[in-house]
């Protein structure tokens, strides 16, 4: 057995984590169980509408996604199978040695079998981020006063919950296009 105590930070932890279960949820949600509705067809090509047209609750409400693929229902059943596995290592795994390392190889897996495009810009930086999870925080104390630290500290729940709800609600964009007092396709 090993008697080796794993240390982390639980902030980082959890701050990269729920990110990442976002992540996971938004492959899963808007681009694997949509993709699985448009069938056993093919693909057409590496780039595709994750909703088809028929699915479409809105104008704009296309999904746009790459894929190595060539067929709707098995790149959907892959992006489900990758959008779940990033879920579940997120939650339990992602402060292992590896678990960063990890969940970057799934979401880079999830974007070659079209689990979306756009989240690159936020995958990336909370995999660096979650390369800190093991890391202490001794910048914070000798680069902020102890007045702003206890600020943030006091801040960060808050925040990391506005960060989730502003997440999910452009997940719910990117599907049904509701915004409220706001009916112009195109300003969404």
């Amino acid at each position: 057995m090993n008697s080796e105590k794993t240390i982390y930070n639980a902030t980082t932890r959890i701050t990269a984590s729920v990110l990442a279960i976002l992540l996971g949820a938004a492959g899963f949600i808007n681009h694997g169980l949509f993709e699985i509705l448009q069938g056993n067809t093919p693909t057409h090509g590496m780039f595709i509408d994750a909703i088809g047209v028929e699915h479409r609750f809105w104008l704009h409400g296309t999904e746009a996604a790459f894929t190595l693929v060539p067929n709707f229902l098995v790149t959907g059943v892959l992006v489900t199978i990758v959008g779940l596995t990033i879920i579940i290592w997120s939650a339990r795994y992602m402060h292992t040695r590896h678990g960063a390392t990890v969940f970057l190889l799934l979401m880079i897996l999830s974007t070659l079998v079209g689990g979306g495009i756009g989240h690159i810009v936020v995958f990336l930086p909370t995999w660096a981020y979650a390369t800190r999870i093991n890391k202490p925080l001794s910048w914070w104390d000798k680069t902020l006063p102890l007045k702003i630290r206890k600020t943030l500290v006091s801040l960060w729940m808050p925040m990391l919950i506005l960060t989730s709800i502003c997440w999910m609600t452009v997940m719910e964009l990117g599907i049904f296009g509701l915004f409220p007092m706001q009916n112009d396709p195109d300003t969404l």
